[in-house]
């Protein structure tokens, strides 16, 4: 009787039947990744901010461009100096030996900064399509945790021929604990998708920002 009356959380798992006990694993471990992709994501972003600010001063420092490349080298490690590296890297390509400059040098110059940004743009997004998935499908992967659990607490009350309030409600709560865990997966994932993917937008956007900008410098050189 005091098994029965036991409303704890790990008490309603245990009388839970096995497929509902799978559905509240899988919907806790979703829980789990999302939460350990919107902490990766956050620290990444703020690591991404840092590193465009820093290279955006020593970029405007003054600096000559042939000596801000030969110091980052052609594999630098921040996100902003693999975008400037792509664009010097094709900007001294297009110069022949004789010092001329070899047409589509611009175009070329362009493309090149464009594909760097893509892969950066990939790898901050990378995640973001978990915390999508997840929050728009786990509160339905709950209901149907709740729904199979209602199911058989109705026919263990048939069975038994018994409509007793404390014979319905155990079934009932542990029905509803797979709803409450569904939602509790899903909300921060929404939350989060739409921070995060405001947030990556932001910095994409910024490095767009700075390849139009080198872009316009190097085109000066080209036409001058």
């Amino acid at each position: 009787m005091e098994a029965a009356t036991d409303f704890t959380m790990w008490a309603l798992f245990a009388r839970a039947t096995i497929t509902v006990k799978l559905v509240m694993i899988m919907l806790i471990a979703a829980s789990v990744w999302c939460w350990a992709v919107i902490i990766d994501k956050i620290m990444q972003y703020r690591r991404a901010r840092k590193e465009a600010a820093t290279f955006d001063r020593a970029f405007w420092s003054g600096e000559p461009l042939d000596q801000l490349f030969d110091q980052i080298g052609a594999n630098p490690k921040g996100q902003s100096q693999r975008i400037f590296a792509a664009g010097m890297i094709e900007w001294r390509r297009s110069h022949k030996q004789d010092g001329g400059l070899i047409a589509g040098a611009q175009a070329r110059i362009d493309r090149s900064m464009d594909v760097a940004i893509a892969k950066e743009a990939a790898n901050l997004q990378k995640g973001l399509p978990v915390l999508a998935t997840v929050g728009s499908t786990a509160p339905f992967v709950g209901l149907f945790g709740t729904v199979w659990g209602i199911m058989n607490a109705f026919i263990e009350i048939a069975e038994a021929q018994n409509t007793n309030l404390a014979v319905v409600a155990p079934g009932i709560a542990e029905a509803l604990l797979a709803t409450g865990l569904g939602l509790l997966a899903a909300i921060p994932a929404v939350i989060f998708y739409n921070k995060l993917s405001a947030d990556s937008d932001r910095v994409i956007a910024g490095y767009e920002a700075f390849a139009d900008e080198f872009a316009t410098i190097l085109s000066r050189q080209l036409d001058s």
